[in-house]
């Protein structure tokens, strides 16, 4: 009788250290999935899409644009990696010359070069431009700039350019930058109009700079 009774008493201790493992594998999934949810509803989250896995380069002879903001924030790829960015957000926007180009290794091909070309004649044309970059030069000049204002509480740029509470962020009626180049994981805008448009994919590694 005494040793059914341990026996019953050890099936349910092991029972419950089963249960301690599940809670240990699932918990913190549900608390990833629930930070990642937080993130959202604070506007800490960049991109309203999954990025891919390839950052890509942009170069423009210039860019004009009104209605700047730029602050921090995070992008997430489809393995729910976080990414960190600096978002750079812009009411309206003109690129004269501008160049797109993302390479791609492959197995037996190597590198293959995607790039794309317009505004040589005419300039790019954007409204509500959001870029979540991770590098930018060029030489810049804006007007009415404000520097180290809270994210959260941006009123210049596009609808939704705002940032976390307590963040970091810059803001000014006008920008203009010449000899751009930047680096950046993903790139949405309300209008996008390319006129010239060019896409070329060849072997090798061609990038824009």
């Amino acid at each position: 009788m005494k040793d059914a009774q341990e026996s019953a008493q050890d099936r349910r201790v092991t029972g419950r250290v089963r249960w301690r493992r599940f809670g240990a594998v699932v918990v913190p999934g549900f608390a990833v999935t629930g930070a990642l949810a937080v993130a959202l509803a604070q506007g800490a989250l960049a991109a309203s899409f999954a990025v891919s896995g390839q950052q890509f380069k942009v170069s423009a002879d210039r860019l004009t644009g009104s209605g700047f903001a730029q602050y921090g924030s995070v992008d997430v790829n489809a393995r729910d990696e976080l990414l960190p960015v600096a978002v750079t957000g812009i009411r309206e926007a003109e690129l004269e010359s501008l160049c797109q180009s993302v390479v791609t290794t492959l197995p037996i091909l190597g590198d293959i070069s995607l790039n794309l070309t317009a505004g040589k004649h005419r300039p790019v044309e954007a409204t509500d431009l959001f870029v979540d970059a991770t590098q930018l030069s060029g030489d810049a000049s804006f007007r009415n700039i404000e520097i180290g204002r809270d994210a959260s509480t941006l009123d210049k740029g596009p609808d939704g350019a705002q940032g976390m509470q307590d963040a970091f962020s810059q803001q000014a009626d006008t920008l203009e930058i010449s000899n751009l180049k930047q680096v950046a994981w993903a790139t949405n805008a309300g209008t996008f109009k390319l006129s010239g448009l060019s896409m070329k994919i060849t072997k090798g590694k061609r990038e824009c700079f």
